[in-house]
């Protein structure tokens, strides 16, 4: 019966180090966890790489549904485009640029994708080749009723190459992980002349 008690104590004492010592691990874990560094600010004259592509921010503007290289918006609904050049710096075609570029602003619905556009003849969500720069436009529609903004921000994603991902053993591009954010002033629309209708 005395061993039984002992037993029971030393189990205690221990079980009671042991929380003591899992609290104290949690609060520095959570200490260090609390110090986020600052998400880098990525200047728009700069080229921006986010590993499989390469960017190059242009311009920002609104623009109604006339002119907006024809992607499909709702009748009398207005755009935020970003004009970009990207270059694709993987060793095959593709059409994996939808999540580089989130949009954080109120004047869009930043949880939904925007359409994406080849400028030169307004094909949808084309795949783009190894090494050849092509000047797109990303376009969210706009909240109706929404007063047209004088600055854009949008966050930018970057991929981690892996030769054997986890779960299927092949290569490909992981992680989609924020690396920097992006401000830009919205100016004047595009040339009219040079939109498709």
């Amino acid at each position: 019966m005395l061993e039984a008690a002992r037993s029971r104590l030393k189990a205690g004492i221990v079980a009671g180090i042991g929380t003591a010592a899992a609290i104290a691990v949690a609060g520095v874990l959570g200490a260090f966890g609390a110090r986020h560094e600052p998400m880098p600010v990525l200047a728009q004259t700069s080229r921006i790489e986010t590993g499989q592509w390469l960017l190059q921010p242009l311009k920002a503007y609104v623009t109604d549904g006339k002119h907006a290289y024809g992607a499909p918006l709702k009748p009398g609904g207005k755009a935020l485009v970003l004009e970009v050049e990207m270059t694709n710096r993987t060793a095959k075609s593709s059409k994996d640029y939808f999540e580089i570029l989130r949009a954080s602003q109120t004047a869009v619905d930043a949880a939904t994708k925007p359409f994406i556009v080849l400028m030169r003849d307004s094909t949808l969500s084309p795949e783009l080749h190894p090494g050849m720069p092509e000047r797109m436009a990303y376009i969210w529609e706009m909240q109706p009723g929404v007063v047209s903004p004088t600055s854009f921000d949008l966050m930018v994603i970057g991929k981690t190459y892996k030769q054997r991902d986890n779960l299927y053993g092949l290569p490909g591009w992981f992680n989609p992980t924020p690396i920097g954010t992006l401000t830009l002033a919205v100016g004047a629309g595009p040339d009219k002349a040079q939109v498709q209708p």
